[in-house]
């Protein structure tokens, strides 16, 4: 997450934690891997739950934690979305990025739970890992469930663009 460090504002406070769970590959993912189908929100609920815990004042004395911009990818994007339809009252803003919604998702929506939220989304049309079907999935769920989305996609893989990187700093300084 630090490569988006510079797209962010200058006076937020970037909070990067790893995934709770080893992945397969190497690395750490935001919920438990299991061969087969996406995964589900619940599967993200224990990450959901420490991420919350992780954001208090106990851990950040000074930071304003009752309004939070999320910056998920790929996987943190899944967890950020579950997130905020779960807790939008703590959401301010939301950027997923070569992402996708977990399985579940479309149920959290029914109630509107993001109106107004802006959202961005980012996605590759080449992306292998996280097809670009999910995606565009993703954009109907998040306005069905209220959110103001703006999206982009460009022609790249698993990752974001020169042009939808300067889309994600863009999205931040009209949402600081």
């Amino acid at each position: 997450m630090w490569v988006f460090a510079s797209r962010l504002p200058k006076e937020a406070m970037l909070v990067s934690p790893r995934g709770l769970y080893p992945a397969p590959m190497g690395g750490y993912g935001w919920h438990a891997h299991k061969e087969g189908d996406w995964p589900w929100v619940d599967d993200f609920q224990p990450a959901i739950e420490a991420l919350l815990q992780l954001l208090t004042p106990q851990y950040f004395p000074q930071a304003e934690l009752s309004h939070i911009q999320l910056v998920g990818f790929s996987q943190g994007a899944a967890l950020s979305c579950a997130l905020a339809l779960q807790y939008p009252a703590r959401i301010y803003a939301l950027a997923g990025l070569s992402g996708f919604l977990p399985q579940g998702a479309e149920a959290l929506a029914r109630n509107r739970p993001l109106v107004d939220i802006p959202v961005f989304l980012a996605h590759g049309s080449l992306d292998e890992q996280v097809p670009v079907e999910r995606a565009r999935q993703a954009v109907q769920v998040l306005e069905d469930a209220g959110a103001v989305v703006t999206y982009c996609e460009d022609d790249v893989g698993h990752k974001l663009s020169a042009n939808c990187f300067r889309g994600l700093e863009e999205f931040f300084t009209q949402h600081p």
